[in-house]
């Protein structure tokens, strides 16, 4: 069962997306809050896997309470959620190290699929937030140099990454086993000196290996 923490400020929209989410038996909503402060103490005393939060919210928003996830809780995954697909806030975001970004208005399916990719490792982003981040991560990177110590190998993985797929895809699409995906997927972070897989995307993106 893959546990949930809902933080939205507005009533309405968090039952409906408690609804959508719970459509899926595999997952469970199993904390709300209507602002940052009180998803942070609901963190205190339970165990969630997933964290959702909306960009814009009373008391905390969303980005300074995903910061203060980051570092309190490392192995939980957080996705945000806003009406506002500005590129800025997905970029603040992505930096701080979160696991997707998506929009209120997506349909039931992607919600689903965004959590359960997460789960998975997979960076989830909505096609209308990526046509607006891509444009913005390659600003200023006109022939960007390459860590010339990484294989071929993990350079397909990293552009496997930067495109959001799980170490299950990758494995699939490289006809690798998922054990050593993971096993180049620690080299690479080892070379490049970045901490989760949120910065190898936008490092692969930045790159123009997607």
């Amino acid at each position: 069962m893959i546990k949930v923490l809902l933080a939205e400020d507005q009533v309405m929209v968090r039952q409906g997306l408690k609804a959508m989410i719970e459509t899926d038996e595999d997952i469970k909503v199993t904390g709300e809050a209507d602002d940052g402060r009180k998803a942070l103490r609901l963190c205190e005393t339970h165990v969630f896997d997933v964290a959702i939060l909306d960009i814009r919210m009373p008391e905390m928003d969303g980005i300074e309470a995903a910061k203060m996830m980051r570092l309190r809780y490392p192995k939980m995954k957080i996705l945000m959620l806003t009406t506002f697909d500005d590129h800025q806030y997905v970029v603040e975001s992505l930096k701080l190290g979160v696991n997707g970004y998506m929009l209120k208005n997506g349909d039931t399916e992607s919600l689903i699929r965004s959590i359960k990719s997460t789960i998975n490792g997979g960076l989830s982003l909505e096609d209308q937030v990526a046509a607006k981040v891509v444009p913005t991560l390659l600003q200023n990177q006109e022939e960007p140099s390459i860590d010339p110590s990484l294989t071929p190998r993990e350079r397909a993985i990293l552009t496997c990454i930067g495109e959001g797929l799980n170490n299950k895809e990758i494995a699939e699409r490289l006809g690798l086993s998922v054990g050593t995906v993971k096993n180049q997927t620690s080299h690479i972070f080892d070379k490049l000196a970045l901490r989760d897989r949120t910065q190898l995307a936008i490092y692969a993106i930045r790159h123009r290996l997607v």
